[in-house]
């Protein structure tokens, strides 16, 4: 890892290189052409177009009958994995539904003055598509994540797109959390031709209201420019995180927590702190435990080329650090880690404590780990089941309402030279003659 001290250095100019490092669009314009013509092919040529961009991308063929997944595919998924696995997945989609009912927006009581009621009604959309990517790893932490908080919102169909191996399978795993998080639909097609499908609709595959769920840079990519023809979560690029760690900080637990933010390959592990004794600790202990990892090579090479620790003079520069790169997620391994949470002022995700690593929030807290990345928690947060609801507002207006009204309406109407609304007034209140 690279290590930076702030009074040797231009620590603005190292912030700036790392935010330019952090952001996804840097890099989209480079598969744009590619993603477009994918978007355009499925749009025009439906369940033909994904069946060409599955063999070409997934290397399978698969015929359109063959994208939806038999129930008998996912009654065998539950005969290759054990039980604990499934009680773990219980387990942790209860953590997460519990935590997503306590923050469910609840519609507002009317709010009534002088003949004018005004209401607030929340109501879920009708569908959704979450995507799940495929790769090295077979990530039913990402079904559930998206997939719950969506049923606790009450979508009515939940449609899920993951690509398929080479045999034209998926992995047992992936079926059995999407099964037990409540979803309806689940098809084998990935990358940005999933995301056309469920933008536009195809023969076999449904259109949905809104896609979630991160993927790789063309999945990404796809999620931009199909962004008005459904809704979107959010642009995700490389996980990332940062800890601000004290003097008293345990080293080991420091570095495994780096370790596992760089296992991901691509992922963004930084460290700021002021105390040089623990860099050289957490320095001597990332040696020897990345010895220990399945994924060592992947793993020390994400660390080498993304690896940063920030050596500041005081807290009060991790502090101002941490603001600055906007991380999505935070960790705060201090002697008193709560009184620092009223100077955090952005972050996707913040863990407290030394018992508190962000394993937990990835996989079983209860808050989605589908974050800001990027720096954009600076406007943007987690996604949540209030995600999955749209706001209406209900206007009634009595005609003494309506009259008291007028005069500041029709002048404003006025200005900016749009009689036909004053006029709707004016027939309400002095008959159809006016």
């Amino acid at each position: 890892m690279r290590i930076l001290k702030t009074w040797k250095c231009d620590i603005d100019r190292e912030i700036v290189k790392l935010k330019q490092q952090l952001n996804l669009l840097d890099g989209l314009s480079t598969n744009r052409t590619t993603v477009l013509k994918i978007i355009h092919d499925v749009q025009k040529c439906g369940d033909k177009a994904v069946v060409n961009y599955t063999k070409r991308f997934d290397k399978t063929s698969l015929s359109p009958d063959e994208f939806r997944v038999k129930d008998r595919e996912i009654e065998e998924a539950y005969r290759k994995i054990s039980l604990s696995f499934v009680k773990s997945i219980q387990r942790a989609i209860t953590n997460i539904q519990t935590y997503q009912e306590h923050i469910r927006i609840r519609n507002v009581s009317s709010l009534k003055a002088n003949g004018v009621v005004l209401d607030t009604l929340y109501s879920p959309l009708d569908s959704v598509g979450v995507y799940v990517p495929g790769g090295t790893a077979s990530y039913p932490s990402t079904v559930l994540m998206n997939a719950t908080p969506a049923r606790v919102a009450g979508i009515g169909k939940i449609i899920m797109t993951t690509p398929p191996a080479k045999d034209g399978t998926i992995p047992p795993e992936r079926l059995v959390a999407a099964r037990e998080t409540g979803v309806h639909e689940i098809y084998k097609v990935g990358g940005a031709q999933a995301i056309a499908a469920l933008a536009f609709g195809t023969e076999t595959i449904p259109k949905v209201d809104k896609i979630v769920g991160p993927g790789n840079i063309f999945v990404t990519l796809a999620k931009k420019e199909i962004y008005g023809y459904a809704g979107i979560d959010m642009l995700a690029g490389p996980s990332e995180v940062l800890i601000i760690a004290d003097d008293r900080a345990n080293p080991s637990f420091v570095a495994a927590d780096l370790l596992s933010q760089a296992e991901h390959t691509p992922g963004i592990p930084i460290l700021v702190t002021f105390s040089e004794l623990l860099v050289e600790r957490v320095t001597a202990e990332l040696r020897r435990q990345i010895n220990k990892l399945k994924r060592q090579a992947g793993t020390k090479k994400c660390l080498d080329t993304f690896g940063v620790i920030i050596v500041t003079k005081n807290i009060d520069e991790c502090i101002e650090t941490a603001n600055a790169l906007a991380p999505e997620h935070l960790q705060i391994m201090t002697q008193n880690p709560r009184s620092l949470l009223s100077s955090i002022k952005h972050a996707g995700a913040i863990f407290l404590g030394a018992y508190t690593p962000v394993a937990l929030g990835d996989y079983i807290a209860g808050p989605s780990h589908v974050l800001p990345t990027s720096g954009t928690a600076r406007f943007s947060s987690g996604l949540s089941v209030n995600d999955f609801l749209k706001r209406s507002s209900v206007i009634t207006y009595s005609k003494s309402a309506l009259k008291d009204a007028y005069n500041d309406l029709a002048e404003i109407s006025g200005i900016e030279g749009l009689d036909a609304h004053t006029r709707s007034v004016q027939i309400r209140l002095k008959g159809a003659r006016c």
